[in-house]
């Protein structure tokens, strides 16, 4: 059941990619890119931006911060004035660092909050009113957000990543109930392990790992199905949507099992 408005017509569209310069933004903007959408692309990296316009022709780049909410502000007025409006906002930035109670680090849990989830409020203050905007001329627009699967549950070595991944399922959840009756659409993405320079770092075997490309051809097949949540590989993302429905006892002893944890 498609929940949001399908998008498969990208001829002309313009899609804003905030933390595209590698993974899966990169990928994302590259596909999105060669179906005909006007690609807007924004990271810290200026060189790894200046790399992607230069292999995309007719793209843009904007490099910012996404923990400055200012520089978020002057990237959303500047691609709207350009372009006359914004019709998919990806927020793909994140940091991952492996971190467990008995090394617990406040400086770094917080930083995954400044980043992964405080960035994300950051592109919803740029970008909303423009959104409402465009809802309310009939226009429309996207809003999608890149959580993880580590969202679904506590998990080992997630203490600062997979709480700020949770909220942004919970706030994917909550805007879609604000934003839906507007025609305006909403998803949340919830990829398994995809081959990115956050997962570069992991000791552990990551199973049925994808590489970015793959993870892009999943998430424009999403967008285009009309799906609020886009996860993948489902092969492995179906094994722990199961985890979440069991009770606490059993899903610690699974864990703690598969793990070694």
């Amino acid at each position: 059941m498609a929940l949001n408005p399908r998008m498969a017509d990208w001829q002309g569209k313009t899609a804003w990619l905030v933390g595209a310069s590698t993974g899966i933004g990169r990928a994302t903007a590259s596909a999105l890119h060669a179906a005909g959408a006007r690609v807007v692309v924004s990271a810290r990296s200026r060189d790894a931006l200046d790399a992607f316009v230069a292999a995309h022709p007719g793209s843009d780049a904007i490099a910012l911060d996404v923990t400055d909410r200012e520089a978020m502000r002057d990237a959303a007025a500047r691609i709207a004035g350009v372009h006359g409006g914004i019709d998919l906002a990806m927020f793909c930035a994140g940091t991952y660092a492996a971190m467990r109670a008995t090394d617990f680090d406040l400086d770094v849990a917080l930083r995954h909050v400044r980043v992964n989830y405080d960035g994300a409020l950051h592109l919803l203050d740029a970008v909303l009113p423009q959104l409402l905007a465009q809802g309310r001329s009939g226009r429309g627009g996207h809003l999608s957000l890149v959580s993880s699967v580590a969202g679904y549950r506590g998990l080992p070595q997630s203490l600062a990543y997979g709480p700020t991944k949770a909220a942004l399922i919970n706030l994917a959840e909550t805007l879609y109930l604000d934003l839906a009756p507007l025609r305006l659409g909403v998803s949340v993405i919830n990829p398994g392990f995809v081959e990115t320079p956050l997962t570069a770092g992991n000791a552990f075997r990551m199973p049925a790992l994808i590489t970015p490309e793959e993870a892009a051809r999943q998430i424009l097949r999403g967008w285009r199905r009309g799906e609020f949540e886009i996860h993948f590989p489902k092969r492995f993302t179906g094994w722990l949507k199961a985890l979440r429905l069991l009770p606490y006892p059993p899903y610690f002893a699974i864990v703690r099992r598969s793990t070694g944890l």
